[in-house]
């Protein structure tokens, strides 16, 4: 396993994060724990959830799953970085909001992050990301509410994620104000398919010292060979296929062709062409399967010439940054 800093900081983690958001609605909670054990057997070290997992009725449901694990002991909860996620309302589908369960005021800041540790069963989080921008609440709350749970213990770095990059750079001035460290790593859209963060979060994220840490990866299967699965397995790659365009076939196509040719499979590639861009920290990669995370780790070892990166640039055209991507 390579390890890399993340961002700015002296805190390694490892060049796949795994990602647990199918653990409890696809994956059993055993199932689960045996990707986790396979995972530190790997080297992967650095695990990302969210505080709403689980989703409708069982939100919350994945953090326990990983708090479950932790309570086996053998070291994993001290071998793991780990990365949650708040911002969304954790009531259940259908139910009444009550005020202040939601977003990033100081108030559901303290309410969140204690139901977090209490369903993770552990003292601290390693990384405590804000999910989405909130755009009612002022800078110097949200610092506040953050300094405060770095001085209890409670978490050691924050990151955001879905950030534009004027909020990154927003959220790193008001910060730096306050002598706080900040954000250190952005948890992005990012892929072969979906490059917009090319244009501006990216660079920002780059500027101000964040690591990025790219979730779906192989959009929502895409690029991971779905017109050949579709012909193969059918079912939900078949399901997939119909509802592409006619340019978005002949991409794929072109795609899975040149995967052909390099001898990989297409997820492999995809992800080791993250691995290959300078801003990015870790792809997240979501096995529900103890199989789909061996493939994942072959991304590891598959290094792309010049000569493949520019046939993918060529396959699917990134951006410049902004202002050069569309002015003089």
């Amino acid at each position: 396993m390579e390890y890399t800093s993340l961002g700015r900081t002296g805190l390694s983690v490892s060049r796949l994060c795994l990602g647990t958001m199918n653990f409890g609605p696809l994956t059993t909670e055993a199932d689960a724990h045996l990707i986790m054990d396979a995972a530190h057997q790997d080297g992967i070290n650095f695990f990302d959830t969210a505080n709403v997992y689980g989703w409708g009725e069982n939100k919350g449901r994945t953090e326990e799953i990983l708090g479950t694990w932790f309570a086996e002991g053998g070291g994993r909860r001290e071998r793991t970085v780990l990365a949650t996620k708040l911002y969304g309302n954790m009531n259940a589908e259908g139910h009444d909001k009550w005020p202040n369960e939601d977003k990033l005021s100081a108030l559901n800041i303290r309410h969140a992050v204690d139901a977090s540790l209490k369903r993770l069963q552990t003292d601290y989080i390693d990384v405590y990301q804000m999910h989405h921008v909130d755009r009612a609440t002022p800078w110097e709350e949200i610092w506040q509410a953050m300094e405060v749970l770095v001085a209890q213990g409670k978490i050691l770095y924050v990151g955001s994620s879905n950030f534009a990059g004027w909020h990154i750079a927003t959220a790193q001035a008001a910060a730096a104000k306050r002598d706080f460290l900040g954000l250190v790593a952005e948890q992005s859209l990012y892929n072969l398919l979906a490059r917009t963060v090319e244009l501006e979060v990216l660079p920002s994220a780059e500027y101000h010292g964040l690591g990025v840490i790219p979730w779906s990866p192989l959009q929502g299967g895409l690029l991971g060979g779905v017109l050949r699965k579709a012909g193969e397995q059918g079912g939900r790659s078949a399901d997939r296929a119909a509802k592409l365009t006619v340019a978005q076939r002949e991409q794929l196509q072109a795609y899975e062709d040149f995967c052909d040719k390099l001898g990989h499979e297409p997820g492999t590639v995809a992800l080791a062409w993250l691995l290959h861009q300078p801003a990015v920290t870790a792809p997240i990669v979501g096995p529900r399967t103890g199989g789909q995370l061996d493939t994942a780790l072959k991304a590891l070892e598959l290094k792309l010439d010049s000569a493949a990166l520019d046939r993918l640039d060529e396959i699917f055209p990134g951006h410049r940054p902004a202002p050069e991507d569309y002015a003089w």
